[in-house]
């Protein structure tokens, strides 16, 4: 198992909602400034959180993304689990598939289940507003629609 871009850079937007208003509209232009991404990669992404229903989509003035649920409720796994092609640490054990025709008598296939369930359990034992809480305070770019003459 190994975590793509796209979920660490997922992750890491959410957690920028949470800090900065998380039930606010963010405009993807200013999300995708601040954290120094493409707004057409940016997206891409977003596009798929809105469509598994962890982001809520606005068009027009004061549209953008927010986060669907409260940061405290949102956990790691739940993003992860919907950007990712798979989760699981082996093929076998990947709900999306059919198993292997060994299953029956693999003696490692115990091991890859359990070691399955501890990634789920460790990800969902993480939520958006703990990771916000612990992010270190640095300055990060202010977008220029924010700034008041």
């Amino acid at each position: 198992m190994r975590v793509s871009t796209k979920g660490r850079y997922a992750i890491r937007v959410i957690i920028d909602m949470a800090e900065n208003g998380e039930s606010e509209f963010h405009p993807l232009h200013n999300l995708a400034e601040r954290q120094g991404l493409s707004e057409k990669y940016l997206e891409a992404i977003l596009g798929t959180l809105v469509k598994n229903h962890i982001l809520e989509g606005a068009r027009g003035k004061g549209g953008g993304y927010k986060i669907a649920k409260p940061a405290s409720e949102l956990t790691v796994w739940e993003i992860l689990s919907v950007i990712e092609t798979s989760m699981s640490p082996v093929e076998c054990v990947d709900n999306d598939k059919n198993g292997c025709d060994r299953a029956d008598f693999c003696p490692t296939l115990p091991m890859w289940k359990d070691f399955a369930k501890i990634i789920k359990d460790y990800f969902s034992g993480i939520t958006i507003e703990k990771l916000a809480r612990k992010a270190p305070k640095i300055a990060r770019p202010i977008c220029k629609e924010n700034l008041k003459e």
